[in-house]
């Protein structure tokens, strides 16, 4: 208490004994598999395998390139944006490498007619290597003619000017370009690919001024087993590295097909379900996220019921399994391939974002549109999918005019409690509400004034949850309790420095099976 020594007037601001909780971002996705390129921009971090933040598609372009073979990491991650994701975090695993090749880039003359006036080639790889063509002012001549037309170059890596050369021709003498770069140059060397003769314009046969890049030879391709995917805790790698996202709510591989696909063309299934796993023991670990897995690809029904069954054998709670993979539209067409099946994962993921954000985490995410996709792998029967919904397996499934629509909703636990994902989800959520808005609670006089304080607190946003529809009950006491008085506090809990909360919520589950019992009415006014 302060001291009061001196007369006056003074204010004191008195706590109010409370504080309320909130429910933070609910839908947070992380997507671990293969890049096109790795971030640059992080000095502690050259290969841009740590988990980044990525906000939008076109910061993921800018951060790790586009669509490219051999990645289907793009693509779940632009179906996640397409179907109302908002922020996610990439975790890149390393798939390839760069190649020790030289690089290669052709410049245009400033007459788009004349085509590709130099060449270069990088000495060693060209990552990082560019080249800049700026017009020059050339010297007058000493017999008054025309001056050949002259061009400054400067050879940039990484952004930065390594080495220039001023006033340079593409004709022969003193000031050639070949000449002068190949003697002086320890990163490209260049070579004229047009024909100097009396009849060629030299001012329209100057290389085009502009900053160009040297293409750097394909990378080579690394063998990608399944401890890359789980990665490292302490390097902050694969899956095992998003420890450090504590506000990731949903993890996908959906590179796990590039890695786990054989010379063959079959599927490696025993590294499929290692992969699976490893991501379902995180999430569990973890108690605040979900494992949103792909069903491989090609099965029948009868399939991945066996699969499922007798090869997987997923019991998690924490995990959800989606069949068939979808076709989209191909970003990238080649040989009149328009179409491209891709796993589900990602556009599932985008679609709970968009659930959450319209009706809430509670929601179970299904009897919903899939933006983006054309058309399923494989079409599922209503009697089909009764084999597969039992044991966790949501369908994918077009409905004619109402489209391509989820119809499951299904948890892989075995625990009938946790059956639906929304019903784990929503714990998910309140678990971590409560977590980080209680932290107040520590170290506070562990006495009736702070049990009634958590009480207040915890009820408030749970009365909230009701009013909202997230909890099951005609009234806010069936819908919840939170229990902490003298009675589940006694004097030996105190001693040991604990406060014990019980907090009970009835959870709202989906109406999976709509029946109405219709009889026919007889008239019995007669």
């Amino acid at each position: 208490m302060p001291s009061y020594l001196t007369p006056g007037v003074y204010i004191e601001e008195v706590p109010s004994g409370s504080a309320s909780l909130s429910a933070g971002a609910t839908a947070i996705a992380a997507f671990v598999g293969f890049t096109e390129k790795a971030p640059s921009d992080d000095p502690t971090d050259p290969d841009g395998l740590k988990p980044r933040l990525v906000t939008s598609w076109t910061q993921y372009e800018s951060l790790y390139g586009g669509f490219v073979p051999g990645a289907m990491l793009p693509h779940s991650v632009y179906g996640w944006f397409l179907n109302g994701g908002s922020v996610c975090y990439i975790v890149r695993i390393p798939h390839n490498k760069p190649s020790e090749d030289p690089g290669q880039l052709a410049l245009p003359a400033a007459d788009r007619a004349i085509g590709e006036v130099l060449s270069f080639e990088s000495v060693g790889p060209a990552d990082g290597i560019s080249v800049a063509v700026d017009p020059a002012e050339p010297e007058p001549t000493e017999d008054g003619s025309d001056p050949e037309p002259v061009f400054d170059l400067s050879v940039l890596q990484d952004g930065a000017v390594v080495e220039s050369y001023e006033s340079l021709t593409i004709s022969p003498g003193d000031n050639n370009v070949v000449d002068t770069v190949n003697e002086a140059s320890s990163r490209v060397k260049v070579a004229v690919k047009v024909e100097i003769t009396d009849d060629l314009d030299l001012t329209l046969a100057q290389p085009k001024a502009g900053l160009y890049a040297l293409e750097p030879a394909p990378r080579e391709p690394l063998e990608v087993k399944a401890p890359a995917f789980a990665g490292s805790e302490s390097k902050r790698h694969g899956i095992n590295g998003l420890v450090i996202a504590d506000d990731v709510t949903m993890v996908l591989v959906p590179d796990l097909i590039t890695a786990a696909t054989k010379e063959d063309g079959s599927v490696d299934l025993g590294m499929w379900k290692s992969v699976q796993t490893a991501l379902i023991n995180h999430c569990e670990a973890q108690a605040n996220r979900m494992a949103i897995l792909d069903a491989p690809p090609g099965m029948s029904v009868q399939q991945i019921k066996e699969w499922r069954s007798d090869v997987a054998m997923y019991d998690s709670a924490f995990a959800v399994l989606y069949y068939p993979w979808i076709k989209v539209a191909n970003p990238a067409p080649t040989n009149g391939d328009d179409e491209i099946l891709v796993p589900p994962g990602g556009h599932m993921a985008g679609l709970w974002a968009r659930v959450d954000e319209t009706r809430g985490v509670w929601k179970a995410p299904a009897n919903e549109i899939v933006r983006g996709a054309l058309d399923v792998e494989l079409p599922i029967t209503k009697a089909e999918q009764g084999l597969l919904n039992p044991i966790g397996i949501n369908c994918i499934r077009p409905f004619g005019t109402r489209g391509i629509r989820v119809w499951g909703a299904r948890t892989l636990s075995s625990d009938t409690d946790w059956r639906y994902i929304n019903v784990r989800r929503l714990f998910n959520m309140v678990e971590q509400a409560i977590m980080d808005g209680t932290q107040w609670v520590v170290f506070e006089p562990n006495d009736q004034r702070l049990w009634e304080g958590v009480k207040r607190t915890v009820s408030g946003f749970l009365r909230g949850l009701w009013r909202d529809g997230a909890l099951f009950g005609a009234s806010a006491d069936q819908a919840f309790f939170v229990k902490c008085d003298a009675e589940n506090n006694p004097p030996e809990s105190i001693d040991e420095g604990k406060l014990i909360v019980e907090v009970g919520i009835a959870p709202v589950k989906p109406a999976e099976f709509v029946i109405f019992r219709i009889s026919q009415i007889k008239d019995s006014s007669a």
